[in-house]
This record gives C-alpha cells, structure tokens and sequence, in this order.
C-alpha cells in the first residue's frame, strides 16, 4: 500500500457513497492524510499479512508512534505480518523487527542503529549546525571536515 494508492482508494469509496462504519465512522477524505491511514490501520487491518511501502510519508513522529501501538496489536501472537519498506528510524525500532538492508542487490540482517536512515537522523538531531554548513554554504565553497 502507498499513499497515493490510498489517496484514490478514500476518493473512491467517497464517490461511491461508501459507509465508513468499517473505518471508524468518518469518511477517509475528510480527515487529514495521517488520521485517514491511522483509521485504515485501527479498523480494516486484521489477521494477514500485509505489504506497507513507507507508510510514515503521511503519518507525521506522533502518529508514527500512535502507528507502532497499532503494528503491536497486530503482531501480538502472530496475528499479522508486516514487510515494511521505510525511511522511519521510529519504525525502524519497532521491537522484535527483523531489519533487512538491501544494498547491491544482497540483503543484509542489521541492527536499526547500524542504518543510514537512523545515523543520519540521530546526527542532525545532535548537531544540526554540522549539516547546515554545508547545506547553506555558497556554491563556490568546497565543504571541509
């Protein structure tokens, strides 16, 4: 699932005339984009197994959050599972994750701390001024250590 998919699935189901008892009571075009998937998640996934492609795109780090209780309730007793392709180093966490990189082709078992995408984030988090000097430098400049 991806968020465009999903930003047609919801106008379909609202041209339709849907009810949307099934996802909580509130049509899904008339929440935000966040609201709208947390609702698909909390009422429509069940037992299965399930194929996300970057679903934090439309869940802001709180909903990312509110998204993990979700994947918990789904994954208690091997009710569900999950492939995720992300970039969220909050979903990245999620305990008892098995984190695959894929890099030349290979997949490698990591550890969420060993990913680029947590690195990066963790980095400009502690010391966002180290990546504006050369965000913002002139274009003449070269960067230096």
């Amino acid at each position: 699932m991806r968020a465009e998919t999903f930003f047609n699935f919801a106008a379909y189901l609202g041209e339709a005339g849907s009810s949307f008892a099934r996802y909580g009571g509130r049509a899904l075009n008339e929440q935000s984009h966040g609201e709208a998937f947390l609702a698909l998640f909390q009422n429509r996934f069940e037992d299965g197994f399930f194929l996300l492609d970057e679903p934090e795109a439309a869940l802001s780090p709180a909903r990312q959050l509110a998204f993990l209780r979700i994947l918990h309730e789904l994954t208690v007793g091997g009710r569900a599972q999950l492939i995720i392709a992300t970039h969220s180093p909050i979903l990245l966490t999620f305990p008892g994750a098995t984190v695959l990189l894929l890099e030349g082709g290979d997949f490698q078992v990591v550890d969420y701390k060993q990913t680029e995408h947590y690195t990066l984030t963790r980095g400009f988090l502690e010391a966002p001024e180290r990546f504006y000097r050369f965000l913002l430098a002139d274009d003449d400049a070269e960067p230096s250590g």
